[in-house]
This record gives C-alpha cells, structure tokens and sequence, in this order.
C-alpha cells in the first residue's frame, strides 16, 4: 500500500464547552528538567482538571469543518471523563475540559480568543485554518503557550527551530501533495496537468508538493496553472482559462467548500472532464462531490489517514461505532459526520492523552517534552500504513497518508493510478 512520508449541529456563534472553574495551582511555567522538586503548575492545570483551549469557525462558510474539530475531540475527553479521567505521567487523575470560541475564519478573531484564552488553559489545540492559526503563532511562543495538534498543514508548525510551541496535526500540503504526483508518476501513462491553487501558503505548499511528486518523471506534465485569492467569491473565469488547456489531470488546491463545488460544476459545464485531485480537507462525498457532480468525471481522488466514518465499508468496524457512539453522546452531534475534521480531532484527543500519561510535570514544558516523545502511535481510527509521529522533527504529528479514489459514496484506498 502507498504512503507518502516527508518534505451539528453548529454550536453558535461562540460556543463554550464544557467550561470548568478551575483553582490553579500557581501561574508561573516551572521547569520540567528536573531539580527533584515539584514544579509550579502552569495555567489551566489543577490537581483535579486540565483545560484546553480551541479556536475555531462555528460560524461563516467553514463552520461544518470547525464545530466538527469541537466536537471530536469533546467526544474523545466526555468518554475518558465519564470513565474517571486520565491518569497523568505525575500520579494525578485529571478530567479534561474544553473551552471552544468562535472565530468565524478571521485571524482578527482567532487572535482575540487567543488573548481571552491564553491564561485560563493550558495550551491551545484542534483549531482549524492556515492563517487564524498564524495569527497567534508568534504570541503563542512569546508566552510559552503550546499551541499543538492544530488543524493546518502549513509546515512552519512542525519546524521546532521556527515554532518551538507549535507542532501540526495533519500532514502537510507537501505531504499531500506530494502523494499526489507520486502515484501519477508511477503510473508510467503520459498525462498533462491543469492546476488551481490558493495564493497564499496553502496552495503554493501543495503545488510544491505535488512537484516533488513528479520530479524528475517524464510521463507528467504541467501544462497550465492559475491562482485565485482566499477573499474570492467565484474561480469561474479561472476555471474557463484552465479547461482551455485540455489537461486529462486536475489539481484543485482549493480549502474553501463553495468554491470547490462550483468549480466542479464550472467544468461540466464548459465540457472539461479530467481526473480530479482534491485536498483532504475539501474532498466530502455528501458536502463536495455530490453536489459537484463528481460522477461525472473519469476519476476523483483525495488522500486521507482516517478512517471514513461514514462509509458502508467501516459500518461494522469497532474504532468507528465507539466514535461515534462517542460523538452522539458525549459531542453533542448525532449524525454521522459528512467532514473528516470530526475523526480527526478524536484522534488528537488520542494523542493527547498518549501525552498526558508520560508528563512528569504539570507543566506546559514538562507536556511539550512529552508530546515530542510520543513515537510509532496507533490512534484510534488510523488507516493502515499511517501513525502518529511527533517526534519527527520537522514533521506533523502525522505525515503518512495514502491516496484514495472516490467510489460513488465513499473512497477506496488505491496503490496504482486507475
């Protein structure tokens, strides 16, 4: 199997879950190094609790995605509570809590949660997008906040020279990218490629990415590629542009729900039918494709490391019906989730947790050196051939992913170009 590992209901407007009063234990960063005595507890940490904070659109056009990355990883913690709690790497029993603010996709937002967040919790995570993440990368590190397992691929959160509190959760769009053009090269068939791509470090990432995929294969060829801006509302004259080439392979660097689908329908309509290449975080049979029209292209692919929960293929498979079974009752979200971002979170609950148990110290440096340690892990709905890694320097917490093609309701994990 090919794996690529490198270079509800919307909760409201601001949602608040799961808020516990704490009593700190103190409030200054104590050393984890170990002087033999206790160190002060940081933020958001007692005997008793943890508190997590998460940034993330519940409202606007990317609220699916995000009151998913809420509700995953509330699930995950609302069942470990209910069992007691988890047993820290100190001897402490903690339950965990969430605090989840609304920042509607705006790095302005995201980086006012951020200040009312920042000394209430003990570190940030599960936060969905590329530049309401960046917004406070830098604040995070001035105020030794950890701001880890969030939802972009931007690699700059897994480089500890440049974001020594950061560290990603999902691959990169490298990662993706890159898997991308690999399979297309193996193929050993000819084919030309038409790209579109967000102008900003998402897209230009992916681009990257799916060029490193093909370097050096004499079989692919990029015959057009073209921009649109985060702030657009259509790709229309784009897509018109890029189906005048003729490409029979499309990659389509697109975050933005809207824009994806009416891309597929703008290609239908001009008579263009490649093969589409869609980002993981774009690629819902039931909230892109079939709205899309994606059955009416010879091909649609997508890369992935979770299982898809809500295919027929996973209806009897034990990690899916705990998670969801989990979700409904303790996530507050009863149907089966149409966005990965849901699985997704419950496995950084997972990762998490694996954390927890190995901090010495109730403290945020005590709990980074321990994230980082965490090797080889098999979270709860990992596909095969992908793991969780953190201590990959450089790297997400995960960088494995295998390429996947639609099936008319759901996605089968592919070695070869079909």
């Amino acid at each position: 199997m090919k794996s690529v590992k490198k270079s509800r209901h919307v909760l409201g407007a601001i949602a608040v879950i799961s808020v516990a009063a704490i009593a700190l234990a103190g409030c200054s960063r104590g050393d984890a190094g170990g002087s033999g005595e206790s160190a002060a507890s940081s933020p958001g940490i007692s005997d008793d609790t943890l508190t997590l904070g998460i940034t993330t659109p519940l409202s606007g056009s990317t609220a699916g995605q995000g009151t998913c990355s809420v509700a995953g990883i509330t699930a995950y913690f609302g069942a470990k509570n209910a069992d007691g709690g988890i047993e820290f790497g100190d001897g402490k029993t903690r339950k965990v809590e969430i605090n989840a603010l609304d920042d509607a996709y705006d790095p302005q937002k995201a980086k006012a949660n951020y200040d009312q967040l920042k000394d209430s919790v003990f570190a940030m995570t599960a936060g969905i997008g590329t530049p309401t993440n960046r917004a406070y990368r830098e604040a995070a590190i001035t105020d030794e906040v950890p701001q880890v397992l969030v939802m972009t691929g931007d690699p700059i959160f897994s480089d500890t020279g440049e974001s020594p509190w950061q560290l990603g959760f999902v691959p990169t769009y490298l990662n993706e990218g890159e898997a991308f053009g690999s399979l297309l090269a193996d193929s050993g068939d000819d084919h030309t490629v038409a790209v579109l791509y967000q102008n900003d470090d998402y897209g230009k990432g992916y681009l990257e990415g799916f060029k490193n995929g093909i370097e050096g294969a004499d079989n692919v060829e990029i015959v057009k590629e073209t921009t649109y801006e985060s702030t657009d509302t259509s790709v229309d004259a784009q897509m018109t542009e890029l189906a005048a080439s003729g490409a029979d392979v499309f990659l389509a660097a697109v975050p933005i729900n809207p824009l994806m689908i009416s891309a597929m329908q703008k290609a239908q309509q001009l008579g263009w039918k490649p093969s589409w290449l869609l980002p993981s975080n774009t690629s819902s049979p039931s909230v892109i494709l079939e709205p899309g029209g994606a059955d009416a292209y010879p091909g649609v692919y997508s890369v992935a490391f979770a299982k898809a929960v809500g295919s027929p293929d996973y209806a009897g498979d034990e990690d899916v019906t705990t998670f969801l079974s989990d979700l409904k009752e303790y996530g507050d979200y009863a149907d089966t989730p149409p966005f990965p971002h849901c699985a997704w979170s419950y496995m950084m609950g997972a990762t998490l947790d694996a954390a927890f148990q190995k901090m010495t110290e109730p403290t945020r440096d005590s709990f980074m050196e321990a994230l980082r340690s965490v090797e080889a892990f098999s979270a709860p709905l990992m596909l095969p051939d992908t793991e969780v890694d953190p201590s990959v320097d450089g790297q997400p917490a995960v960088s494995t992913v295998v390429v996947q093609k639609y099936n008319g309701s759901g996605y089968d994990t592919v070695t070869e170009w079909e």
